[in-house]
């Protein structure tokens, strides 16, 4: 997968100082290299019979879509507060530089249906904590969590122990 991170651009002090930002758009304007990325993060997924992809804002909104397109399902989206129309349940979380919250409709999961989250980072893991959170409150069964990009320094899989994750590249 160096094919991959050779194309992810490396931003310092960005969103602001001390943090290192791994900027996506670089690899997914590379056609190859975007096919290789949702190929990569669907692969584990291949024959589970997931119902739906849930993307976390934003980034995840564009890599979930893909994913849910390869693997065949619907996509449901996970977004910062007052963005959704409908009834939603919230969670709050922090992040490695401050907190914030995520919101779900209420009817976006059947009970019981397959669901498969995805982000684009897992890093400290609130995100993914709170999406995983919300998905069962929706009425989701959550049969992993895929990202393209984990900070293994972060130690974001500690907050989702338990649940099976998958990663594309660890820095």
């Amino acid at each position: 997968m160096d094919h991959l991170k050779a194309k992810i651009r490396h931003v310092p002090d960005f969103p602001k100082p001390g943090i290192l930002f791994y900027d996506i758009t670089t690899l997914l304007c590379d056609p190859q290299g975007f096919r290789d990325t949702i190929d990569a993060m669907a692969a584990p997924y291949m024959g589970e019979d997931i119902d739906h992809v849930i993307g976390i804002e934003s980034r995840g909104f564009i890599l979930g879509a893909a994913v849910a397109n390869t693997l065949g399902c619907g996509f449901v989206p996970i977004r910062k507060p007052g963005k959704l129309p409908a009834a939603t349940y919230q969670e709050s979380y922090h992040l490695e530089y401050g907190t914030d919250a995520l919101e779900i409709h209420q009817d976006a999961c059947g009970s019981n249906q397959r669901v498969l989250i995805v982000d684009d980072v897992l890093a400290t893991g609130g995100t993914a904590r709170a999406a995983i959170d919300l998905a069962r409150k929706a009425g989701g069964k959550v049969i992993g969590a895929t990202f393209l990009i984990e900070l293994d320094f972060l130690k974001g899989r500690d907050k989702l122990a338990g649940e099976p994750v998958y990663s594309v590249l660890q820095y």
